[in-house]
Order: C-alpha cells, then structure tokens, then sequence
C-alpha cells in the first residue's frame, strides 16, 4: 500500500498524447453513458423535501463557492483538519476518536456536537493540545489546511456508497451508469465536491504532503490493522493513548454497535435506509460491472495506483499468467 512520504515530486506528469487521450476517454465515455446496460438499475426512490433538493442541486454549482469560504471563516493556528471524500470511513473514524479523546461514549448527537465540520459555524469543541479543534472537511485541499490526516479508501468502493446514500434521500435520480460517468467527472457532476481523483490528488500533491503537518491514512490499513492505525493518528494529534483505551473505543464502536446507536437515532429521514453500511473493503468486486470498471480506471486509475490499489484489469492478467 502508499507508505513512501509525497510531495510535488509525486504528481503525474502530463505528456504531448495527453489530448489524443483525453479524446478516447471521452468517446468512450458517451459509448457507456447511452448505452442500456442490464446491470444498470435505479436503486428505490424516497421523496426528497423540495429544501433538500434544491440544496443538492445548487452544491454542484459555482454558487458553493462563496458559501464554502463563509464556512472557513472562525479556523484557529491549533486546528487539526480531518480530509475525506464523502463515504470513505470518516463517520466510524469520528466516532472511535472520539471516545478516545473524551472517555464517553460515543452518539451520532454527541459526536457530531464536538468533532464538527467545516460546515457547522462553531466547528466544535477544543479536545486537543493547544486549544485546537479537529475539523472535518469533504472539501478538496484549501491552503487554510496547515496541518491535517488525510483518509482515503478505494475509490471504486466509495462509488458505492455514496450512489447507496444519494439514491436513499432521493436526490441522485439518474441511473447507475451515469452516476459512474459523474463520480469520476467523465460526464455530469454527482456532488460538489468535485470527481474523486481530482479530489485525492488535491491533498496528495498539497504544500504539506510529504511533510510533518501531513498524515495519510488508508481506510484499509484502519480495518485490517485498527490498533496501530489509531495510534498512528493520535501520534499525530499529539494524544497520548494506551492501547486498553484504543481497544475500548474500537468495541465499542464496531458495524454492530454502530447500527445499534443508529436504531436508536435514525440518520436517514426514511427510518429504513440506514446511513452505516458494512464498511467493507473490496466490496467492489463482484457489484460493478465490467465496463463500469474500465471506465473507472480510465479516468482514476493512475490515482489507484498511486495509492496502491491494484487495477482490476491488472489482477485478471496477473492471474491469467499464474494460470
């Protein structure tokens, strides 16, 4: 997986046949996006409100932007950003650091009030040295971000999820294939938070990559090794922490428990789509299509790579060789 430390050095070069490819992607992509392909269905609709949905639609427009910027405003020299694109683990990350940094048992109404985002005003309670605050952010890199983690997972399992979750509310009213084409920007926009590449290569390619101010961490690497990869967070956050208390947290917060705490306080308006899911990891393979895969990798597979995802057309020929 990515272990080596990044900076400017790291980013993709461009070369003279980038246009000659940069044409193919896009004829491949209006191939993918008209076609009718049996595996391409609209999960179940709930009605989202008008307020809703004319929120979500005006997201994806240039008028955020003056409202990201009111959003930043209030932001200390001691704040610690936590960096993610929607749906890639940041929900159970918060809620073990916080009973880590607190002691208490961690709600969506207790963590939420304390471990708050860029879009919430107060942006939180101070729980680490300094006065600081850690602030979470969907946002791609600003350079208000002096010091922050960064957590990634495989963007073919963040595609998922976020079609799951935006389907669920009803705002995503489009069909699967499309929302593909949308979440790596080859046509369409799903969020505003911009294609999923674009938005991990703001963070890996930003002025504190590769330095002190700069933590990166896998999704991945949290659920197959959690106990180190906490630590290796709360290092980071100047926290010192023994391992009974990481532990704790961690059982504590585990997909059962978190479903539990979420019956109790609903996320979801509709009261039977939940806002947990299984949180696996490679849960890709076997649920996106063939054609969806390349498309995907067309337009991300070099951010894969980078991270240390393998490509599946890759392991097909890997193993057609071991065979």
């Amino acid at each position: 997986m990515y272990e080596k430390k990044l900076g400017h050095t790291t980013s993709v070069k461009r070369n003279s046949g980038m246009a000659q490819a940069h044409r193919r992607r896009e004829q491949s992509t209006a191939a993918f996006v008209s076609r009718k392909d049996t595996n391409s269905s609209v999960l179940p609709q709930k009605p989202a409100t008008d307020f809703g949905r004319l929120g979500y639609l005006l997201s994806k427009t240039k008028l955020r932007t003056p409202l990201s910027w009111i959003r930043h405003m209030g932001l200390r020299p001691a704040d610690i950003f936590f960096g993610s694109y929607p749906r890639s683990g940041s929900t159970w990350t918060r809620f073990v650091l916080y009973e880590i940094l607190t002691g208490r048992e961690a709600s969506f109404e207790a963590v939420n009030s304390t471990l708050r985002g860029v879009q919430r005003l107060s942006h939180g309670i101070p729980l680490l040295p300094g006065g600081g605050r850690l602030v979470g952010s969907h946002e791609q890199y600003r350079g208000k971000y002096r010091r922050a983690l960064y957590l990634v997972r495989d963007g073919r399992d963040v595609l998922l999820s976020e079609y799951a979750y935006l389907t669920s509310l009803g705002l995503y009213r489009k069909d699967f294939d499309q929302f593909v084409a949308g979440f790596v920007g080859a046509r369409g926009k799903v969020n505003g938070f911009g294609p999923w590449q674009r938005h991990a290569n703001s963070w890996l390619d930003s002025p504190i990559a590769g330095t002190t101010s700069f933590l990166l961490v896998q999704y991945e690497a949290l659920r197959r090794n959690p106990e180190s990869s906490f630590q290796r967070i709360c290092d980071f956050l100047g926290i010192r922490v023994n391992l009974d208390t990481i532990q704790r947290a961690l059982t504590s917060n585990s997909i059962s428990q978190m479903r539990e705490k979420e019956r109790r306080t609903p996320q979801l308006p509709s009261g039977k789509d939940t806002f947990v899911r299984s949180g696996s990891v490679e849960g890709w393979r076997g649920k996106l299509n063939q054609s969806q895969i390349e498309l995907f990798e067309q337009h991300a597979g070099s951010v894969l790579t980078r991270l240390g995802y393998p490509l599946f057309n890759a392991s097909q020929e890997a193993i057609a060789v071991r065979s």
